[in-house]
C-alpha cells in the first residue's frame, strides 16, 4: 500500500492591503543598487518590547517568507513569523502623516506612542 502526502499552498503570514503592495512597488523603484526586496521584521525596542520594522533586503535569508508581490519580494524575517501570523499590512497617508499599519491579532498590548507591541 503507498501512502500518499498532498501538499497545498499554506496562506501567507502577513496579508498585504493594496495600498501596501503599491507602497512596496514605489519603494522598490527607489530601492538602491542590490536590493532584492522590502522586509518585515520585529527588532526587540520600544517601551512595549518589539518594533515593527520595513528595510531595504540585498539577500534572501534561509528561513525569511517571501510573498511576491506586483511590484517586487516582500520579506517577513523567519524569527519575527510567530508574532506576525494572521496581520495585516496597510499603507496610510494623510494630511500629516504617511507610514505602513498593522492590525495584529497576536499584539497583546502596545505603547502608549503606537512604537512598540508586546505579544
Amino acid at each position: 500500500m503507498t501512502i500518499e502526502t498532498k501538499s497545498r499552498a499554506r496562506p501567507a503570514a502577513v496579508i498585504l492591503t493594496p495600498n501596501a503592495e503599491r507602497r512596496i512597488a514605489d519603494l522598490m523603484a527607489q530601492a538602491p543598487e542590490g536590493a532584492i526586496g522590502v522586509k518585515l521584521s520585529t527588532p526587540r525596542r520600544g517601551c512595549s518590547g518589539l518594533a515593527y520594522s520595513v528595510d531595504y533586503v540585498t539577500e534572501e535569508a534561509r528561513f525569511d517568507e517571501k510573498i511576491e508581490t506586483p511590484g517586487g519580494a516582500f520579506y517577513i524575517d523567519g524569527a519575527s513569523v510567530l508574532y506576525l501570523v494572521g496581520s495585516t499590512m496597510d499603507w496610510v497617508e494623510d494630511d500629516f502623516t504617511a507610514g505602513f499599519v498593522f492590525n495584529n491579532p497576536n499584539a497583546k498590548g502596545s505603547c502608549g506612542c503606537g512604537e512598540s507591541f508586546t505579544v
